[in-house]
């Protein structure tokens, strides 16, 4: 076959999930319901987290950051798979295929980075308790928040200008739900060294580097917390970071277990079941496991839920009365 440049390339088709014709419906209310929580789970924690005065800390300052990534997370991937799914929608253009493929990879890299700024935000809280107000100040937090969305969105520049530029010429068909980088290098005839000395080079750097971080982190906060006289401090101590740690070994696990994959045709289809809980579970999970095991934000959720169940009675009392 005549080798193509990507210019001649105008869409490329998505497979989703082909192999199961037959359930194609039930995937689509099973990923519609996923997003709807997730957007709704995430939306309350940054709600929540707003309108309380009393949540106006760093820890949930990062909280917010992290809600809003998770939704831009899914609302990157899961609409069009939910075309793909039931509208049989399956063609998407070129530029939109980059942009995806560009906002996704931008997504991971800010939530390592947030990830290590929490991590580092309760190392100070428990190791440096008396200058935590003047260590994690506003300015700080912002720094850090604005930091980990621009390196991402910097760092994945080369990755996606080199694979625009790269030619297609065996196959247009994508063999995943979405966009992926893996599955584009699959198609492509043209030599892959540039991305592999990238990421040779800035691997270690940009993604090995804050998960050495986060780990140096959790070192120095069990070591103090294990020297805590007093059980019930330690408890509490264990109980500010139990949420973020698990988020980390969440988000690290399934990351893992995704990209180690080789990346040939052999393991793509693992790749892409790996992907559905990595994309769809973390911004599902994150909102329960931060209100489920933070006290301060679980009282705030109470207080809404309250505040909006006394607002639709009223309501729906002034509608009866009218009536």
């Amino acid at each position: 076959m005549e080798k193509r440049n990507h210019s001649e390339v105008t869409e490329f088709i998505i497979l989703g999930f082909f192999e199961f014709p037959e359930i194609q419906l039930l995937f689509f209310l099973m990923f519609l319901i996923i997003y709807l929580m997730s957007l709704t789970g995430n939306l309350i924690i940054i709600i929540t987290v707003c309108s309380d005065p009393h949540l106006h800390s760093p820890m949930f300052f990062f909280l917010i950051n992290l809600s809003f990534l998770e939704i831009c997370y899914v609302t990157v991937t899961v609409p069009k798979l939910l075309a793909v799914l039931i509208a049989q929608n399956k063609t998407i253009s070129f530029m939109q295929c980059m942009i995806q493929m560009y906002l996704f990879l931008v997504c991971t890299n800010t939530e390592i980075n947030l990830l290590t700024a929490m991590a580092y935000d309760r190392y100070v809280a428990i190791c440096k308790p008396l200058h935590y107000t003047i260590i994690m100040n506003k300015k700080v937090c912002i720094i850090l928040a604005v930091a980990s969305w621009t390196i991402a969105f910097l760092n994945l520049v080369p990755h996606v200008t080199i694979i625009s530029q790269s030619s297609f010429c065996s196959s247009t068909e994508i063999n995943h739900f979405f966009c992926d980088i893996t599955a584009l290098m699959i198609l492509s005839c043209s030599k892959t060294n540039e991305i592999e000395t990238i990421n040779y080079i800035e691997g270690p750097l940009l993604s090995l580097t804050p998960l050495i971080l986060t780990i140096i982190s959790y070192v120095y906060i069990i070591s103090a917390v294990l020297k805590f006289q007093s059980a019930k401090g330690r408890q509490k101590a264990f109980s500010t970071c139990s949420s973020h740690l698990t988020v980390v070994l969440l988000f690290y696990g399934t990351t893992f277990a995704v990209y180690v994959r080789l990346n040939n045709a052999d393991s793509i289809h693992l790749n892409k079941l790996l992907t559905v809980v990595y994309i769809t579970a973390i911004p599902l999970v994150n909102p329960l496991i931060y209100s489920l095991r933070n006290k301060d934000l679980k009282g705030a959720l109470c207080k809404v839920a309250r505040r909006a169940e006394n607002y639709f009675s009223s309501r729906i009392n002034k509608t009866l009365h009218t009536i």
